[in-house]
């Protein structure tokens, strides 16, 4: 073994010995080139030489790929400062211009549309004939909407009108009364006062008769003169008593006459009465066709063809095209709002919807102090909330005629209270 050793030990001697010599004549060749080939080994070393040669220009490649890197991150951080500097820059200037742009405006989005809503119900009960309306159908003003059986309201202004024809009647023969009695009753009245006064005349005859006759010689007249004398007086005098009567009645010619204007007016107030009730016939005859109120939206249809309404029967509701916006700010920003500033508004629904309006009114109340249950501070514990008021915000410009506002949209009114 050991002089194997020995002799193996000779040989990497002198392989050494070779690789100096290689070393001393060409630097530049690597040590794979410069080792002698040696048995049985070469092949493994040949591998290991090239591993090495791959290893070491992988390192080298690192080292370049690490000193561009460096190179270029040197070149980046002017870069990354400036933009740092920028955006830095960029910050504060937005932070200021927001100041700027909203000092002096207030916005809240508790706010929504809000508008008038009418109920429509009839007024007389029947049958749906015709229905000419649908859901969400646009109306304007005196547009029909449907139609209720009209027949018994017919019948009903038929009757009224045949009424109204008897007290027309009447009124004339009342009329016609009237002339005469203002004709009759001061002719009666000098009839009866002529008859009285021929009756006085013929007592006074009778009672002449009757003296002469008691006053002359007996053998100058007979028993059945004296009779017949004091008959005719007792005749006379009863006839006097009669048309003294008869004056009596025919005399209050006013009353007479004023009776019989009563009469007249009597009649015409049935005439009147009768009117009326033809009116309110044609009135529910009417009323059998229902029209728009005026402009507006069908929400909330709850009529179909064939049903039996009520009078007072909610049938839908008609929304108004009029639309503004309720708008609950907070107590703390209404120190500078007042009514007539400008309005910007913004719609959820509808983002490219640019409106401007103005304040119209502040609610004179909080919208809690209206509420069903209002709250009872003076009782009990007592945590301070900050409360919210209503402002109506009436829209002056920028709506879409197409695009109608539904009620109860959310949108965003930001209000210009200062500078």
């Amino acid at each position: 073994m050991e002089p194997f050793e020995a002799r193996e030990g000779g040989q990497r001697e002198h392989a050494d010995g070779d690789e100096n010599r290689f070393d001393e004549q060409d630097p530049g060749t690597t040590t794979a080139e410069r080792q002698p080939s040696r048995p049985g080994r070469d092949g493994a070393d040949k591998q290991d030489d090239q591993k090495k040669s791959e290893d070491d220009k992988k390192s080298n490649e690192d080292r370049k790929k690490e000193q561009d890197t460096e190179r270029k991150r040197r070149r980046r951080r002017p870069f990354v400062i400036g933009g740092g500097v920028l955006a830095a820059l960029l910050l504060v200037g937005g932070g200021l211009w927001w100041w700027l742009a909203t000092r002096g405006t207030e916005n809240t989005d508790d706010a929504y549309t809000d508008g008038t809503s009418v109920t429509i119900a009839p007024k007389v009960a029947g049958y749906v004939v015709e229905l000419l309306v649908t859901d969400n159908t646009r109306l304007r003003a005196g547009d029909l909407i449907l139609r209720i059986d009209p027949r018994d309201f017919i019948a009903s202004r038929d009757q009224s009108q045949a009424q109204v024809e008897v007290a027309q009647a009447q009124l004339a023969n009342a009329q016609a009364n009237l002339d005469l009695a203002r004709e009759t009753f001061p002719a009666r009245l000098r009839q009866a006062e002529a008859q009285r006064e021929q009756a006085q005349a013929q007592q006074q005859k009778a009672q002449a008769d009757l003296k002469r006759q008691r006053t002359v010689d007996p053998r100058g007249t007979t028993q059945a003169d004296i009779d017949a004398a004091v008959a005719a007086a007792r005749v006379a005098s009863a006839t006097t008593g009669q048309q003294v009567a008869n004056v009596a009645i025919n005399r209050p010619v006013p009353l007479n006459i004023n009776l019989a204007q009563t009469q007249v007016k009597q009649a015409e107030a049935s005439l009147s009465q009768a009117r009326a009730q033809l009116e309110a016939a044609e009135l529910n005859l009417s009323y059998t066709e229902m029209r728009a109120p005026g402009n507006g939206w069908v929400t909330r249809r709850n009529v179909y063809l064939g049903n039996y309404l009520t009078a007072g029967q909610s049938l839908f509701s008609l929304v108004s095209p009029n639309v503004w916006v309720t708008a609950n700010f907070k107590e703390n920003q209404l120190d500078r709002m007042r009514p007539g500033q400008p309005v910007r508004i913004k719609v959820d629904a509808y983002p490219h919807l640019k409106l401007q309006g103005h304040v119209d009114s502040i609610q004179m109340g909080s919208g809690s102090r209206f509420s069903a249950f209002p709250a009872e501070n003076a009782t009990g514990n007592f945590i301070k909330i900050v409360q919210r008021v209503p402002v109506k915000v009436v829209i002056d410009s920028g709506m879409d005629p197409n695009l109608p506002l539904p009620l109860g949209l959310s949108v965003v009114p930001t209000v210009q209270v200062g500078p």
